[in-house]
């Protein structure tokens, strides 16, 4: 499992961090690290979305309603729907987008020279 001290992360927040593994024509997939204490703040995209806790804990809140996940737990959120993450304590996830974020991979090929 890739560690967040590794080149190859872009800070998405203070405290959290993305990594994408990988991209196909219909989905894509990343890893998060989000540190203790930090807050992603409420957004919503066109995508769907799976988040899968690897490690560590966290409360996704969905359109205002709060989900607590620990490790081995998965939540799926629907498109366009507003969510924000609070983390509990240092976490690992694993987020998978269908059709894939082309916001980010631009972001990859921008900062980090992804192909």
């Amino acid at each position: 499992m890739p560690s967040s001290d590794q080149p190859g992360w872009i800070t998405m927040v203070p405290g959290i961090r993305r990594q994408t593994l990988v991209s196909g024509d219909t989905m894509m997939q990343m890893i998060v690290q989000l540190d203790a204490g930090s807050r992603l703040p409420e957004h919503s995209h066109p995508h769907e979305q799976v988040t899968h806790v690897l490690r560590g804990r966290l409360c996704l809140i969905l359109a205002g309603i709060p989900y607590e996940l620990g490790a081995g737990e998965s939540l799926y959120i629907a498109s366009n729907t507003p969510h924000a993450a609070e983390i509990d304590e240092d976490t690992l996830v694993i987020d998978t987008f269908s059709p894939p974020r082309h916001d980010l991979l631009a972001q990859d090929r921008e900062l980090l020279g992804a192909p």
